[in-house]
């Protein structure tokens, strides 16, 4: 972003003027922008639908999604020439909508526990490991209960079945709040991508086959 920002910047200092959305550079920015977006909106989505899917771990995948999801829409911005009338002026906000939401999304999702693969850790998983940690202490209680190096150990997996408790606890409520989200953002990029087909194939029209 701070590249594409610097490369626009030097083409307004030398032409002295915006770069105009139907200028080659504008058109350039629009495409680019496009395609991430359009990138962000169906890679990381298949690849979470993919069980059998070994290409990448969906951590991995997330930070394409983000990093596509915010030099897209950032592209799209510039490609906008500042005007942000009619349909054109529609998408913008549009976009800086699904942006917002997916940082709200971003947030939901971390709160989530998951695998360092990115996969979510259903609520049964997170009880074993609790049982896991109850036999450790036990076992630890058993060698010797006054080693200062084994109480350490102890007030850690205390520490850690603390976190495992709470998670459990937070799943059922952060799963909700996840399928709210869903509800909106997701329709809300179905709208943003008709919207957008419509300004691309109005354009196509209006400023190359009429002319």
């Amino acid at each position: 972003m701070v590249l594409i920002a610097g490369l626009y910047t030097l083409i307004l200092i030398l032409t002295r003027q915006i770069p105009p959305a139907a200028g080659l550079f504008g058109h350039l920015l629009g495409i680019l922008g496009f395609l991430l977006m359009l990138l962000t909106e169906t890679l990381y989505t298949l690849r979470k639908k993919s069980q059998s899917a070994r290409w990448g771990k969906m951590s991995d995948w997330l930070e394409f999604h983000i990093f596509t999801g915010l030099v897209g829409p950032f592209m799209v911005l510039l490609h906008s020439s500042w005007k942000f009338n009619g349909l054109a002026g529609a998408v913008m906000l549009m976009t800086l909508l699904i942006v917002a939401s997916g940082f709200v999304g971003r947030y939901i999702y971390t709160a989530i526990p998951r695998t360092a693969e990115g996969v979510e850790i259903q609520a049964d998983a997170l009880e074993q490991l609790i049982l896991q940690i109850d036999r450790q202490i036990v076992q630890l209680d058993s060698i010797n209960p006054h080693s200062q190096k084994l109480l350490k150990q102890k007030r850690d997996l205390k520490n850690e079945k603390r976190k495992l408790i709470n998670n459990v606890k937070s799943l059922g409520r952060t799963r909700k709040w996840m399928a709210i989200w869903h509800a909106i953002h997701i329709p809300l990029g179905m709208g943003l991508f008709a919207a957008a087909f419509i300004h691309i194939t109005g354009a196509i029209y209006y400023a190359t086959l009429l002319h």
